[in-house]
């Protein structure tokens, strides 16, 4: 099964959504049809659609600062 998974970064409207549910024989079929790793690789599309991604800020920023204490 190929999977849609080019994406336009085009304008999204994230207020548009529906509900879908898998009573459908054919989108369970279609789903049980995959190989895990089809399903990991729609599921990781999905996940970068919603938050995004970007290849620039993938590593950790630091945030940790050490200071030193005074005499008591």
């Amino acid at each position: 099964m190929k999977l849609g998974m080019e994406y336009d970064k085009g304008p999204l409207d994230r207020d548009a959504f529906s509900v879908g549910t898998f009573d459908d024989d054919d989108a369970r079929h279609s789903w049980r049809a995959c190989t895990p790793d089809e399903r990991l690789a729609a599921l990781e599309f999905l996940r970068q659609v919603m938050y995004g991604y970007d290849p620039a800020a993938d590593r950790l920023q630091e945030v940790l600062e050490v200071d030193e204490l005074g005499q008591r």
